[in-house]
């Protein structure tokens, strides 16, 4: 998730494609500029840093735990087999 300095930066960015004889504007633009980034951001349906870590760990386990157990269904499908026979 983008948080204040990167709004920031990004703010500066537009900031400085503003031709210079606006330069009394650049404060006002700025703010306008930093305020409409937030706002759209906020609309976002974004996940912060720490969630998506969490839900990555979380999906390691799960994938771990689905090899464990394709691998125990193969040994028992194998057991099984040779029992058959």
């Amino acid at each position: 998730m983008m948080d204040r300095q990167d709004i920031d930066q990004i703010a500066l960015r537009l900031v400085s494609l503003v031709p210079p004889g606006l330069a009394q504007a650049h404060q006002d633009l700025r703010t306008n500029f930093h305020d409409v980034l937030a706002q759209g951001l906020r609309h976002l349906d974004l996940v912060t840093r720490e969630e998506f870590d969490v839900q990555t760990q979380l999906l390691a386990r799960t994938r771990a735990k689905v090899e464990a157990l394709e691998k125990r269904i193969a040994e028992l499908e194998t057991m099984a087999a040779v029992r058959g026979s």
